[in-house]
C-alpha cells in the first residue's frame, strides 16, 4: 500500500467478489471502497504456522490463531475450573509457549498495520483504533462475510460499485479463474506433477504471474509430500508494439 500511495493521491478499491483476510487489510488504505452485490470483506485476525506448531495427522505443521487460543482459555474459565490452576499449563501441553508468543506478537503487528493504513484517510485515532480492533477480534470466524451494510457500520468508507464496472470485473475474474486452475498429473501413488498459477498482477500492456511448476514425491515414512525439480518462477508477458514478449521475472 505504501508503494501504491507513491503513485496516487487517491486510492479506490473496487471489489466484485471475495476480498478476504490480507486483501481486506489492503482495502483499509483506500480512500473509498466500492463493493458489488456479491462482494464481501472478512476479518483480518492473525494466524501463523510456526516451526514449533502442533503437527496434524499428515505430519504437517498446523496454523495457530490467537483468537482460537483465547477462546480455549475463556471456555476453560467459563466451565468453572479450579481458579488456582493456570489454564496455560494445560494449553502448553498441546501448543508450545513460543508459538503462543509469536501469534500474540503477530496480532499486535496486524492491529498496528491496520491503524497505519487507516491513517491515510482517517485522522481520528480513536476511530481508526476501533475499526482495527473490530476487524482483528470481533468476529468468531476468519471467513465471516462482512457485507456492504456491515462494513459501513464498522466505519469503513464504502459505496456501491457501478453495475457496468462490476460486470466487467466479473468477466475478468472468470478469465483469471481459468488461468489459475490447478493441473495435477499423478504418475503413481507417490509421484505427481503440479502446475498452477498462484498470483496474477496486471497493468496496461503487462501481465506478471507466479507459476508453480514442480514434481511431488510422497515420503511414506514421514507421511508428507515433498517437492522435487522445482521450476516455479515469476513470469512476465508484455506487449511490445505488435509482438508479445515472454520472460522470467527475477525479483530480488
Amino acid at each position: 500500500m505504501n508503494l501504491l500511495r507513491q503513485y496516487c493521491k487517491k486510492f479506490v478499491a473496487v471489489i466484485p467478489l471475495e476480498c478476504a483476510s490480507a486483501a481486506t487489510m489492503v482495502t483499509l488504505g483506500a480512500n473509498e471502497i466500492q463493493m458489488g452485490p456479491m462482494a464481501y470483506l472478512t476479518s483480518v485476525d492473525t494466524s501463523l504456522t510456526h516451526s514449533l506448531s502442533p503437527i496434524d495427522r499428515d505430519n504437517d505443521r498446523v496454523s495457530v490463531s490467537l483468537d482460537e487460543l483465547n477462546r480455549v482459555v475463556k471456555l476453560w474459565q467459563a466451565q468453572g475450573s479450579d481458579k488456582s490452576e493456570n489454564p496455560y499449563q494445560q494449553l502448553f501441553q498441546h501448543v508450545h509457549p513460543l508459538v503462543i508468543g509469536a501469534v500474540d506478537r503477530a496480532e499486535s503487528l496486524s492491529i498496528m498495520l491496520c491503524k497505519e493504513l487507516l491513517a491515510y484517510h482517517i485522522e481520528d485515532e480513536l476511530e481508526a483504533e476501533s475499526i482495527a480492533a473490530t476487524l482483528n477480534s470481533k468476529y468468531p470466524s476468519h471467513g465471516y462475510p462482512i457485507l456492504i451494510e456491515e462494513a459501513k457500520r464498522i466505519g469503513l468508507r464504502v459505496n456501491h460499485l457501478n453495475p457496468e464496472i462490476n460486470t466487467l470485473l466479473l468477466e475478468l475474474n472468470e478469465l483469471y479463474s481459468e488461468m489459475g486452475q490447478r493441473a495435477t498429473t499423478d504418475f503413481d501413488d507417490t509421484h505427481a506433477h503440479g502446475n498452477e498459477i498462484l498470483n496474477i498482477w496486471e497493468s496496461t500492456g503487462v501481465l506478471v504471474y507466479y507459476q508453480q511448476d514442480k514434481d511431488w514425491f510422497y515420503r511414506t515414512e514421514e507421511r508428507r509430500w515433498i517437492s522435487l525439480n522445482d521450476n516455479s518462477s515469476w513470469r512476465r508477458v508484455a506487449k511490445v508494439g505488435s509482438k508479445v514478449e515472454k520472460s522470467i521475472l527475477h525479483i530480488a
